[in-house]
């Protein structure tokens, strides 16, 4: 989604580093907790496991801090027990957004996330309040050095994908949720472990911000996304190049 991308690229160019891999680490590590319960802790078994270690080698996260996360899941005593909760509402400038939490304690997530929508110029909706202006599909992505356009166009389509949008850099290739698994291992027998296969929201229709109502917006998600609980935030915001190289200068 142009929005979340977006922020992604300029809260990569800020400090506080260690601090963000730290809090990806634990977010991964909550992921692969729920995965490894969900179903076979065995990754070949089990195709939500095998997402969140494709994550946690895109992330550079140990081998060992992985295996650590997949035995303590499933040993005695396993811990947390994590629901996943999905909250929605609309930042400032009427952007929708939706956070997605993996929790333990419901009422801890909800408030946290209720007081950070109203800090930053928010309102917290019901669920599906916002929803409905997203599609939600799957994601598979591959380095554009794997296969041509044509190449990787035909291998989507026998695999059962619904798009191919590539560029120098990348294919990107899109699915119906259901099918995102079956996609994924289709492509990985032919071109090898894809950068990443995750769920995602794409919206369809965008908000385009100027410099103060992107900060806000920014603020918001960027709060949101430093909750422990919250694995992931998408909003439906468009960034001009002017504003994106403002708000990265900043």
């Amino acid at each position: 989604m142009a929005g979340h991308s977006q922020f992604k690229n300029i809260m990569h160019r800020k400090g506080a580093q260690d601090a963000r891999r730290a809090r990806q680490f634990a977010k991964i590590i909550r992921e692969i907790t729920v995965a490894a319960r969900s179903g076979i802790p065995e990754p070949a078994s089990n195709p939500r496991l095998r997402a969140a270690i494709t994550a946690a080698r895109i992330a550079n996260m140990p081998k060992d801090t992985v295996d650590r996360a997949i035995k303590k899941a499933v040993g005695a005593g396993a811990g947390e027990d994590y629901s996943e909760v999905r909250y929605e509402g609309y930042g400032p400038a009427g952007v929708a957004v939706i956070v997605e939490t993996l929790t333990e304690n419901r009422n801890r997530t909800a408030a946290n996330v209720r007081a950070a929508f109203a800090k930053y110029g928010g309102a917290l909706g019901e669920t599906n309040s916002v929803s409905f202006l997203f599609n939600r599909l799957g994601v598979v992505r591959y380095p554009a050095s794997v296969a041509s356009e044509d190449d990787m166009l035909e291998a989507a389509i026998e695999a059962g994908a619904d798009n191919v949008e590539s560029d120098s850099a990348s294919h990107e290739i899109t699915c119906a949720v259901d099918s995102l698994f079956s996609v994924r291992d289709a492509l990985e027998s032919r071109f090898g472990a894809p950068e990443e296969a995750r769920f995602d929201w794409r919206p369809t229709m965008s908000v385009t911000l100027d410099q103060d109502k992107a900060a806000a917006v920014l603020k918001l998600i960027d709060v949101l996304e430093e909750d422990d609980d919250v694995q992931n935030v998408y909003a439906n915001f468009d960034l001009s190049e002017q504003v994106m190289a403002a708000l990265s200068a900043g």
